[in-house]
């Protein structure tokens, strides 16, 4: 069951307390991501064949693949699907940023907003194919003029991709998809193999393996984050339902044994009440093994003396989700610094965010909301800044940035200023 504390009674390393991993796969890893790079393509499909079980002779998904798994899509999902894209695309392309030019004098100063060339998007399979990461990923990399864009997800037992995860990725634009997954997708798309292009930057979720992976390769490409389990923390008062609380607080239970979910109220009895509506909930769920182990395990109720607290408690926290289940939820939004995702109200769940509403559900995870953005256009861009001058301008400043240089003791640097004006 579900712990219910008192903030203030109980200890912080209690209160702020989350799941570590206990096993460390690192060398695991880099062993896979090595045979990738010496032996390429080879390695791929002996990987496949030995943790997908899927014995493929080649991994690139042909376009009567594609063509075959729109065929097979329910139409209504695939509605659903266009629609979510329509809501995406719609939020993400005002995010769209613009360079500047600024001139005075002899002098011009710019900067150059660039689309990254090449991303490559890792999308999970298995028991829960992903569309939605699709989308989310893929949309904001086309509208930011990325030219390739390159998918992997693992292929089920006999070979195939979910026609859901295909569906999305032809509703999204994306250029080529590749059966692979885990760690060895990654080091494909990071150091190309015969099938696979290398990228320039590699985003999108995965378990351990895809994580460890995608922090071993940073530096030879860029990657979006490193993402830890999935997060939900539900700020509310007692006005609440708390079958509604419950629900969503299950909704991320239900992701991995890993996954937290957090209630922090000013309501002792609305604690008690989520406390036993999720006991009541948790049968009805098709993953309640699993939400089970992450309820018992990283699930928790804190009770604050008033809103004002919980809110700070949110904020110590930075979660992945935040909901702001109380009254005149805008008034609260202010004081809400750290945190991925915000939801507002009482019917504002946070599967909204996660499928349709059309802000982004690639959000920093395991409290780096203090510090860092969900996935954005921004990610898929580079900055390249210009600099222009006058004879007459260098003349002008010449003294003051040899000043500078010497002052640093870097003689060259002060003398390419100097020598251009020397007759």
């Amino acid at each position: 069951m579900i712990k219910i504390m008192k903030y203030g009674e109980v200890a912080d390393q209690d209160i702020f307390a989350r799941a570590v991993p206990e096993i460390d796969v690192s060398a695991v890893v880099a062993d896979i991501i090595a045979t990738v790079r010496a032996q390429g393509d080879s390695a791929l499909l002996a990987y496949n064949e030995k943790f997908e079980k899927a014995k493929l002779s080649t991994l690139q998904v042909t376009r009567e693949e594609l063509d075959a798994a729109l065929d097979a899509v329910d139409p209504e999902f695939l509605a659903v699907l266009e629609r979510a894209a329509e809501n995406i695309r719609a939020f993400h392309a005002r995010q769209l940023r613009e360079g500047f030019r600024m001139e005075d004098k002899g002098t011009v100063l710019g900067q150059k907003v660039i689309p990254i060339e090449k991303v490559g998007l890792c999308v999970p399979g298995g028991v829960t194919p992903l569309s939605s990461t699709v989308l989310m990923d893929a949309i904001p990399a086309k509208i930011a003029g990325c030219s390739e864009l390159v998918m992997v997800t693992p292929p089920r037992a006999d070979g195939t991709i979910d026609a859901s995860i295909l569906a999305a990725a032809k509703v999204a634009g994306v250029d080529k998809i590749f059966k692979i997954g885990g760690a060895q997708a990654v080091a494909a798309l990071a150091y190309g193999t015969e099938s696979v292009p290398k990228v320039d930057k590699i985003v999108g979720p995965g378990g351990s393996f895809v994580a460890e992976a995608k922090k071993q390769v940073f530096g030879q490409v860029s990657i979006d984050m490193i993402a830890g389990p999935s997060e939900i923390l539900v700020v509310a008062d007692g006005a609440n339902d708390p079958r509604h609380v419950a629900a969503d607080m299950l909704s991320q239970a239900e992701h991995d044994r890993m996954a937290a979910a957090v209630l922090v109220t000013d309501s002792q009895t609305l604690a008690e009440q989520v406390q036993q509506e999720i006991e009541r909930q948790l049968p009805l769920l098709a993953r309640e093994a699993i939400a089970r182990v992450s309820v018992d395990n990283n699930g928790k109720i804190i009770v604050t003396d008033d809103l004002h607290t919980a809110l700070d408690v949110a904020n110590a926290i930075a979660p992945e989700h935040l909901e702001l289940c109380v009254e005149d939820p805008f008034a609260w939004l202010e004081q809400v610094k750290h945190a991925g995702s915000v939801f507002l109200g009482r019917s504002c769940p946070e599967a909204l965010g996660d499928y349709f509403a059309g802000a982004n559900h690639t959000l920093p995870t395991s409290g780096t909301a203090r510090f860092s953005s969900p996935l954005s256009v921004d990610d898929f861009v580079k900055k390249t800044q210009y600099i222009y001058y006058s004879d007459e301008a260098l003349a002008g400043v010449a003294d003051q940035v040899a000043r500078f240089a010497m002052t640093e003791g870097l003689t060259g640097h002060a003398r390419s200023v100097t020598v251009r004006g020397e007759e």
